[in-house]
């Protein structure tokens, strides 16, 4: 009886490796991004641009490195999609002064998570 293997085996494994792993240069959008924070730093500073600018541009240099991980294949920090959304909302918020205060509402949402957060954990138990 003679070995019968299908063909192509693990040829379409080989692809997917290839299409989730990481390149090689993966390890060094940490620098290309604090790079990026201090340029726009620096620009910021000659410009003497409003601390709402200022807190946007993070915001988007934080989003967009999180961006450049999830399309490079690597996991998404959720930590810094956090602080890049919070960033963006204080930009925002500095530029356009809404009628009620940020921190108050902040606190407010912050609190109401972590009691969420709480109470389903106690549920699941």
């Amino acid at each position: 009886m003679e070995d019968q293997k299908p063909e192509n085996v693990g040829a379409n494994n080989t692809e997917e490796l290839k299409s989730t792993t990481p390149p090689k240069f993966a390890h060094k959008l940490p620098a290309a991004g604090w790079g990026l924070f201090f340029i726009w730093i620096g620009i910021a500073m000659l410009l003497k641009l409003s601390t709402g600018v200022i807190l946007l541009g993070i915001g988007t240099i934080t989003l967009l490195v999180q961006v450049a991980r999830k399309y490079l294949n690597l996991r998404l920090e959720i930590f810094y999609v956090v602080i890049g959304l919070l960033f963006m909302i204080g930009g925002f918020w500095e530029n356009y002064k809404p009628d009620f205060p940020l921190i108050p509402v902040f606190l407010i949402v912050l609190g109401t998570g972590l009691l969420l957060s709480f109470i389903k954990y106690m549920i699941s138990k």
